[in-house]
């Protein structure tokens, strides 16, 4: 009587082990039938850990890719409008991408970059053409010119409405499409194009919480000068005709430069006549194609002052003082501190020169409308004499220029502008002075020190010398223009100047604001950016230096 209901609760256990386990045969089991086999159910067999839940994963992941290809081929078909902006007839994209963000193409001249937002979509505007009936009724009445921002933040209002609809019923048309294609089932092909419409959906709210109007008061444009590769040449004939590189490189620097001016209608930060523009030059290693650079810097700029925080020579050595005298004709008041590559040699035949200003153990200079207190390096590199790159010793000249700008303080004569080759140096002078600029690392640095002082550090405007040939990738060529408010005498902006590097022809200009003033509300003040034959402003007549 007790046995029979013990037999059928172990019948029961054994059972409920066996669907927790798995099958151990092929044959049947205690409740006498057949379990499925894994080809039938996708069930997996004993071990296999993976089975059940591959083919799911697949299939998503199938779908996925059957959904993005879908909607870019959707995107490139027909997810792209004309539309005018301003004088200007365009075309507008959205294109995906990793970093998202704007891009304005101006072809053949170059492009203007804007880190707008951050989402999988970019948006692509390329302009056309010039509308001559638009263009020409903006010459007839010049009062429309105080309208046209309106105009055209109008413009691409309207526009980018019409983009949004129609990307949309493009993202939704492709994957719908292709998901009918590859699964030949409506519901499946529904199924695509809904989550298209809904990565869309999720890009969109990504770009307007992360989208950034103050983006155009920091545009970047690049620009290639199409006839450089041809008058140029490649690597090799560099070696054989490098004074027409140096031309070359120096008239694209003016194109460029040009460029960045005639093609931006945004609202960016843009000088008054009133500003001081100040050129940040550093680390030119005898390459003498800076000094054609630097001359177009200061022609296309209408710069103030140059400044060079050193390692302008190589060795120091009395035979390379030749290469320093193209500095008399450069046009500019030229101010200069000893670099770990420059000798006392070198620094003596400066101060021969009428227009350049050698600063050292923390003296001070007026020129361009600015007070500039700098020092030597505490080493030279060459013949390994002294501390040899000691951070030490240069945080100890850096002391020694922090007290030489307190006197200045003191006296009355407060300083606007510290320099420094050693970062290291320049970071001891934080509180002491409003910016210090500084060179050696051969790579840029912008940095708000504790105390308040902004630590600006430059890129090689040589391109790290001539040595640089002997790198895998040339170094790229580095300047800065700062702007100078005249009556306060701080930073406003400035603008980065990058050239590819040895033989190659490719140009950057990017405009920055300091964080205080992208903080602030009010619109900036729309006055000429570089200065170009149309800005109005003044245009001396500077010489360039020969080779």
């Amino acid at each position: 009587m007790v046995r029979v209901p013990f037999r059928a609760a172990a019948d029961r256990v054994r059972h409920r082990i066996s669907q927790l386990t798995g099958p151990k045969s092929r044959g049947r089991d205690t409740a006498g039938a057949r379990p499925a086999t894994p080809a039938r159910t996708g069930a997996a067999t004993p071990g296999d850990l993976t089975g059940p839940v591959r083919r799911p994963y697949l299939r998503a992941l199938g779908m996925f890719a059957v959904v993005v290809l879908g909607a870019w081929l959707g995107l490139l078909a027909v997810g792209s409008i004309r539309t005018p902006v301003g004088p200007m007839d365009t075309n507008m994209t959205l294109r995906p991408s990793l970093t998202g963000g704007s891009k304005i193409n101006v072809s053949p001249l170059g492009a203007l970059e804007l880190d707008s937002h951050s989402a999988p979509l970019r948006l692509d505007v390329d302009v056309d053409r010039l509308d001559p009936e638009r263009s020409q009724a903006l010459v007839d009445r010049p009062e429309r010119f105080s309208n046209l921002q309106d105009e055209v933040t109008r413009d691409v209002a309207a526009g980018t409405r019409e983009l949004a609809v129609r990307s949309c019923v493009a993202v939704v048309s492709g994957a719908t499409a292709l998901g009918l294609v590859v699964y030949r089932r409506p519901r499946r092909a529904l199924a695509a194009g809904g989550l298209a419409l809904t990565l869309l959906a999720a890009s969109a709210v990504s770009a307007y919480a992360t989208w950034n109007p103050k983006s155009v008061l920091e545009p970047k444009f690049s620009g290639l000068l199409s006839s450089a590769p041809s008058l140029v040449g490649d690597a090799r004939s560099i070696v054989t005709e490098f004074d027409i590189y140096q031309q070359e490189l120096a008239r694209l620097v003016t194109n460029v430069t040009k460029l960045y001016d005639a093609t931006s209608t945004l609202p960016v930060y843009q000088p008054d006549p009133g500003t001081i523009r100040v050129l940040h030059v550093s680390d030119i290693h005898l390459n003498p194609a800076a000094w054609h650079i630097i001359a177009s810097l200061v022609e296309q700029y209408e710069i103030d002052v140059i400044v060079d925080s050193g390692d302008t020579m190589d060795h120091g050595s009395a035979p390379e003082n030749g290469f320093l005298d193209p500095i008399r004709d450069l046009g500019a008041p030229y101010v200069w501190v000893r670099g770990n590559h420059d000798s006392p040699i070198t620094q003596a035949y400066l101060k021969k020169f009428e227009n350049v200003s050698v600063l050292d153990d923390g003296g001070a200079v007026n020129v361009g409308g600015l007070r500039i207190a700098g020092t030597g390096d505490a080493s030279f590199t060459p013949d390994r004499t002294g501390p040899g790159g000691n951070k030490e010793a240069a945080r100890l000249e850096g002391m020694r220029l922090a007290s030489a700008l307190r006197d200045q303080e003191r006296a009355g004569t407060p300083v606007d502008i510290a320099v420094a080759h050693d970062p290291n140096t320049a970071r001891e002078t934080d509180g002491t002075v409003p910016l210090v600029l500084s060179g050696h690392l051969h790579r840029r640095i912008n940095e708000q020190l504790k105390l308040g002082t902004r630590l600006k550090v430059e890129g090689s405007t040589g391109g790290g010398g001539l040595r640089a040939v002997q790198n895998e990738k040339p170094e790229k060529v580095h300047a800065s223009v700062l702007y100078m408010d005249r009556s306060t005498r701080r930073l406003q902006a400035w603008d980065e100047i990058t050239l590819g590097g040895l033989g190659l022809t490719t140009a950057e200009v990017s405009r920055h604001l300091p964080e205080e003033n992208l903080k602030k509300d009010g619109p900036v003040s729309p006055t000429p950016s570089p200065s170009s034959p149309t800005s109005g402003a003044r245009s001396p007549e500077r010489p360039t230096p020969s080779p």
